[in-house]
């Protein structure tokens, strides 16, 4: 067993065409889906029945610096979106060091990101929704 390394600056994420630059520090992104991919159900007898949930939403978190040029970017398609209702776009989210994985065809920006001003250099926190998000949370490779 070799060491492995993680390295922040090789989680590549893309919204459309644009990858996502600017990250906070701490934790920058965060995917999940919506749904359980199974619900459980027991009789009074204590039998065991599964359901398969075919719900594959998913909402991504990204924080980033107030400075991050990713912001505009993601506040143009939020617009775009509100007033012309084009801004479904695809998305990706890779660990390149390892096999991590998250990716849907359909996705867009919730709502613009709050505005907040402070002594310090803030943050910009976007919501993204994904119709169908895929996920593979694997390990490090490298």
């Amino acid at each position: 067993m070799g060491t492995k390394t993680y390295d922040p600056d090789q989680i590549i994420a893309t919204v459309g065409p644009a990858i996502i630059t600017g990250y906070a520090d701490g934790t920058f992104v965060k995917a999940s889906r919506e749904a359980d991919t199974f619900t459980d159900y027991a009789g009074a007898d204590g039998e065991v029945t599964r359901a398969r949930m075919r719900d594959k939403r998913g909402t991504v978190e990204f924080t980033l610096t107030q400075s991050s040029p990713s912001n505009d970017m993601l506040s143009a398609l939020a617009q775009q979106d509100e007033l012309l209702g084009s801004g479904i776009v695809p998305f990706l989210l890779k660990d390149v060091n390892g096999t991590t994985l998250c990716a849907g065809g359909e996705a867009w920006v919730k709502k613009p990101a709050e505005v907040e001003y402070g002594k310090e250099v803030g943050t910009r926190t976007w919501t993204i929704r994904v119709a169908r998000l895929v996920t593979f949370a694997g390990g490090a490779v490298f």
